[in-house]
C-alpha cells in the first residue's frame, strides 16, 4: 500500500507523483514512426528526458565528418518537424508527472539533446576540494568552479556507471520495502 508521495526515499521530493511508468506512458503516447525503437526515458526530480533513435541516413559519404553532418541535419529536421507535437506531449507529461520534459534524438554516432534543464545545486566544499576545482579552472579545463564541478560529476558518472546503476536499483528496492511496511501515520 502506497502511503502517498512523501513516502518515497529521502532523495525524492515530497510533492511529486512517482514517474515509474513514464517510459511506458511515452511509448504509448508518442506518434508511430517517430523513432525506430522505444525511446530512452530518464527521470530525475526536475526533468524527464526522452531520447529516441531516428531512421538511418541513406547514401554514401566521403568520410565520418560528412556522415556526422548528415546525421546532425536529420536530427535538426526532426526537431523542427515535430516541434508542435513534442510541445503538446510535453505539456501533458508535465501535468501528469510535475516535471519538465526535455527531448533528444540519436542517429548513428550523433546524439543531440533539445532544451534540457541546467539546475543549480548547492554544495559545501572544504579547501582541498575547492583547490581541485581551482586547478581545473587554472588549467583551462573549465571556465568556473561550477563548470569544473559539473565536469567532475560527468567524469565520475562515466567511470562508475555500473556502481551507480546498482545503487539506483538498491534505492528502488528500499522504496518497495517501505511501501510494504506498516503505516505509522
Amino acid at each position: 500500500m502506497r502511503r502517498g508521495w512523501g513516502s518515497r526515499g529521502g532523495w525524492q521530493q515530497a510533492d511529486q507523483p512517482p514517474a515509474d511508468d513514464a517510459a511506458a506512458w511515452f511509448s504509448g503516447r508518442l506518434p508511430d514512426g517517430w523513432f525506430t525503437e522505444p525511446p530512452t526515458v530518464t527521470v530525475d526530480r526536475e526533468e524527464i528526458l526522452v531520447v529516441g533513435t531516428l531512421p538511418p541516413v541513406e547514401g554514401e559519404f566521403a568520410d565520418d565528418a560528412e556522415r556526422a553532418a548528415a546525421e546532425a541535419g536529420r536530427i535538426s529536421r526532426f526537431r523542427e518537424q515535430t516541434r508542435d507535437e513534442r510541445i503538446e506531449v510535453a505539456r501533458q507529461a508535465e501535468h501528469r508527472y510535475r516535471r519538465k520534459v526535455a527531448w533528444g534524438a540519436r542517429l548513428g554516432g550523433t546524439e543531440e539533446l533539445f532544451t534540457t534543464l541546467s539546475v543549480p545545486v548547492m554544495t559545501r566544499l572544504r579547501q582541498p576540494e575547492r583547490r581541485v576545482l581551482d586547478t581545473l579552472v587554472a588549467a583551462g579545463v573549465a571556465r568556473s568552479r561550477s563548470e569544473a564541478l559539473a565536469w567532475a560529476v560527468r567524469l565520475v558518472g562515466e567511470h562508475a556507471d555500473a556502481w551507480l546503476t546498482d545503487l539506483r536499483e538498491a534505492m528502488t528496492r528500499v522504496d518497495d520495502l517501505r511501501t510494504q511496511g506498516p503505516d505509522l501515520t
